[in-house]
């Protein structure tokens, strides 16, 4: 006799959200050239940042301090908050499923864009609540019927990623502000801004900490260079803050992860630099698009979201083949964003590849898969 899972996870597809670059590289028996598709910094972190990692790894013997008390100081002087509506955790996905499990019981709604950062999907099924998805609106979620859903379905919960994955668009602090305004009572918003290292300040409200019912969160896996460490936080009212303490996993980050990310924030300078870098691979993305009279739509991530034009067939059709050619890229799952493909920023060394195995790869891709053009 077996172990006596719950109902609910006998239920439960055995799926994950994504299949890693590693796993399709042992399918492929080599490693890729670019590594284009996880939006990862290929920059890497600041030199600061691996020379505290270096030094802490000798007290890697230890546990690392449950409070993260000197991150959360320095994340509270930086950001101009109070410590106390912080919250740390491992990467964005840990911290969405600690909000999950505060919020959400078997057969809450819970409300997203159909389409949108599929971890979020995961940890709502994990604990039984009902999703209720709004259809993306010209490629950019659409903030105000997910306010108007939230409302409709009484939803404890309402997430919105500001810029978006996997489109890369954006909405204005003050659009998003606005749909602040229109929250329902009782529901949760949670602002997923990944990627606000790199948008434009007028891309993101202004930080308030005085709303009980929005909480925003932030990482050091894209722009600072350290997803493999999963260092992220959670921007809220202290009160929300607090109440992670109840479900958190309190010696899940690392003494590693904690000196990395405090050093990293410390190098604002590189910050900058990386920035830069992301700004100037994302031109040089849209540039390898449009020789090939193909569309990159408007992106204040890390990567570019290219329009293959057609539908899903030559989108998936072009991941596999570029994958084959030695690139690894992604694409959006569901209609009509998977009519593209997502790239990476990469370095120049990167993108050199990627416009050298381009055209081999569409031309692979068109026969099998979609009428030419």
């Amino acid at each position: 006799m077996g172990p006596r899972f719950t109902e609910l996870a006998q239920g439960l597809p055995s799926t994950v959200p994504f299949v890693g670059p590693e796993a399709q590289e042992r399918a492929l028996g080599r490693v890729f050239r670019a590594r284009l598709g996880a939006n990862e910094s290929v920059f890497g972190p600041s030199p600061k940042a691996i020379v505290a990692m270096e030094r802490e790894a000798a007290a890697a013997w230890k546990y690392a301090d449950p409070e993260s008390h000197d991150l959360k100081a320095a994340l509270a002087a930086h950001h101009g908050v109070s410590a106390e509506c912080l919250s740390v955790g491992e990467g964005i996905d840990g911290l969405l499923g600690n909000l999950v499990r505060l919020l959400v019981g078997t057969g809450d709604a819970v409300v997203t864009s159909l389409g949108a950062y599929p971890t979020f999907n995961y940890h709502v099924a994990g604990f039984g609540g009902s999703l209720h998805a709004v259809p993306y609106r010209d490629d950019r979620q659409d903030l105000l019927a997910l306010i108007e859903k939230a409302a409709e379905v009484d939803a404890k919960l309402v997430y919105i990623c500001n810029p978006d994955n996997p489109m890369g668009g954006w909405w204005s602090g003050d659009e998003v502000s606005a749909a602040i305004a229109k929250l329902p009572e009782g529901a949760v918003l949670c602002l997923d801004e990944a990627y606000a290292d790199t948008a434009s300040s007028d891309a993101l409200p202004a930080l308030d900490t005085t709303h009980p019912r929005v909480i925003r969160m932030r990482t050091f896996s894209k722009a600072y260079g350290l997803a493999g460490t999963r260092v992220g936080y959670a921007i809220t009212h202290p009160d929300f803050a607090q109440a992670f303490n109840k479900v958190r996993n309190h010696f899940g980050m690392s003494r590693v992860s904690q000196v990395g990310a405090l050093a990293a924030l410390e190098d604002q300078a590189y910050l900058a630099e990386t920035v830069e870098r992301v700004a100037a691979a994302r031109e040089s993305i849209a540039q390898i698009a449009s020789k090939r009279g193909l569309k990159a739509l408007p992106s204040a991530t890390n990567f570019v979201t290219v329009d293959m034009g057609e539908g899903e067939a030559l989108a998936k059709a072009m991941v596999a083949a570029l994958g084959h050619h030695g690139v690894f890229v992604r694409m959006p799952f569901v209609a009509p964003q998977n009519r593209c493909i997502r790239i990476s920023a990469g370095t120049d060394a990167d993108l050199a590849v990627l416009d050298e195995v381009f055209d081999a790869a569409l031309s692979d891709a068109r026969p099998a898969h979609s009428p030419a053009k």
